[in-house]
């Protein structure tokens, strides 16, 4: 049975679109019941209606007024993602840090992309952080999502030279394209079995003979 994920997104979904693609070329046996955004005009949700994928927005003002509102907001998305019988989360470019609600039900079943060679810049504008720092080489890294901002195990990271004169525009389009080839792989990975946390470490199981 293909692996049935759930992508959470609030921008123009690129990563989402990687993803699609894997599946559609049959490289990722895989299937997405689910598509939420917390931006109603998230070009995610175009492209879910384009591949006739359910995509849902789900407002954060509804959730106002709630003792916790990102816990609420969360325990709504946990319903939506149950419904669907998701069993591996993406986040794909999604600009709300989540909650121990979905962690806790999503335990190393929660995958997220980042612009650089975690643990160095993590949060916002990594490309800009690793061009402030005059590295030489960055990259991007797929990780599993625990309650720590970008601290969860690393699954698979990808580096990118950083070249003189760049800008944070042209850094970020290498990153990118290393970004669409990495996350289908993590997510392949998944689906094959082949991956477990040790500690703060992922392992990646040899293939099932």
């Amino acid at each position: 049975m293909p692996l049935r994920l759930g992508v959470l997104a609030s921008g123009r979904g690129s990563n989402l679109q990687a993803i699609i693609d894997s599946i559609e070329n049959k490289k990722l046996d895989a299937t997405i019941t689910i598509i939420v955004s917390n931006k109603s005009d998230a070009q995610a949700l175009e492209r879910a209606q384009q591949h006739g994928i359910k995509g849902m927005y789900l407002n954060p003002k509804s959730v106002i007024g709630e003792s916790d509102p990102r816990k609420a907001y969360d325990q709504k998305i946990l319903e939506v993602l149950k419904a669907h019988e998701v069993q591996l989360v993406l986040l794909a470019g999604y600009m709300k840090i989540v909650t121990s609600v979905l962690i806790e039900a999503y335990q190393w079943r929660m995958m997220n992309i980042h612009p650089s060679l975690l643990p160095s810049f993590p949060g916002l504008n990594g490309q800009q952080q690793a061009l402030d720092a005059g590295v030489k080489i960055s990259g991007c890294t797929v990780h599993f999502v625990t309650e720590g901002v970008d601290e969860g195990p690393i699954i698979l990271q990808a580096a990118v030279p950083v070249h003189e004169g760049d800008s944070v525009d042209s850094l970020s389009a290498r990153i990118l394209e290393q970004e669409h080839r990495l996350y289908p792989q993590a997510v392949a990975l998944f689906a094959a079995g082949r991956l477990s946390v040790e500690g703060q470490k992922t392992k990646i199981l040899e293939p099932a003979s």
